[in-house]
């Protein structure tokens, strides 16, 4: 996958330009679950819009100030409320005035392995985007682009005037995504990736990892990927008969390093559930899965 520069490189707070529209800040909340950090774009010239404003952090959010340098905002974004992606859009739409603009709240608790994933209870957007909904500032336009399944209030940003996506966690540039129920949704998430295969997007933007320069490679390997883990599923379960998920995530994500095993684990109950809504697997009652 070719990309414009190697994120090691870059320290957090810095802004960098991508394209004559698009800037990025990295927080710095590096981790085996964000990589390098929450990726903060900033869209547009002379008026600017703030995408997935990341964590509250006061460094971030001063490099965010600085990045904007008096400019007006015309909205701030976000693709959904996992904590390292929009518990700055409050401070930050108190220090410009914008509003806070894109995906719908979530309230649901989150028993994920991540303590930085939980839902940000406190977000409250001034105006949610529904499905094609479009805003705009000097020389850009921005439309939402519905795609539940890593969580089920997951939008996507398409940038119309230079064919860009702005992908959040639905695509990362890094890693696959992490599905992780009750919220996350593997039927949703397949559905979803179907849509941007079916899209004509130039380039994604991911909140996590590097510029994705070929997306429909990309999301078509992706999709394969999940064919070939749900396939992976079922051989272990003709095999072994009923059986409990950590032992499938330790022979099915072998190399894998294992404090991503747990959120691993989400991933296999999320496959686990789509068969069963399919009639191919279920639940035994006692923390184990069968086929059909």
């Amino acid at each position: 996958m070719a990309t414009p520069f190697d994120l090691a490189d870059l320290p957090t707070g810095t802004l960098m330009r991508l394209s004559p529209l698009v800037a990025r800040v990295l927080a710095p909340n590096p981790s085996p679950f964000t990589y390098t950090g929450t990726q903060t774009y900033v869209v547009g010239v002379e008026e600017v819009a703030v995408i997935d404003p990341g964590p509250d952090d006061p460094a971030h959010l001063a490099a965010l100030l600085d990045a904007i340098d008096g400019r007006p905002v015309t909205a701030i974004l976000c693709t959904h409320t996992h904590r390292d992606h929009s518990p700055a859009a409050a401070p930050l739409s108190a220090r410009t005035g914008a509003p806070i603009i894109g995906c719908a709240p979530l309230t649901l608790d989150d028993d994920g392995p991540r303590a930085d994933a939980a839902f940000d209870a406190a977000y409250r957007p001034d105006r949610v985007l529904k499905d094609g909904e479009r805003i705009g500032g000097l020389g850009w336009t921005l439309a939402a682009v519905a795609t539940p399944g890593h969580t089920s209030n997951h939008l996507c940003f398409a940038l119309l005037e230079e064919e860009a996506l702005f992908t959040g966690d639905h695509v990362m540039g890094w890693s696959t995504s992490i599905v992780s129920p009750p919220d996350g949704d593997m039927a949703a998430y397949m559905t979803s990736m179907q849509r941007l295969l079916d899209r004509t997007d130039a380039i994604y933007y991911p909140a996590h990892g590097d510029p994705v320069e070929s997306p429909q490679r990309l999301v078509r390997g992706m999709m394969g990927h999940r064919k070939q883990r749900e396939g992976q599923i079922v051989r272990f379960l003709e095999r072994n008969g009923a059986s409990e998920i950590p032992d499938m995530v330790v022979e099915m994500y072998k190399g894998v390093d294992p404090r991503l095993h747990s959120a691993a684990g989400r991933s296999v109950l999320a496959h686990l559930i789509d068969l069963d809504g399919r009639g191919i697997a279920a639940a035994t009652g006692d923390g184990r899965w069968q086929l059909r």
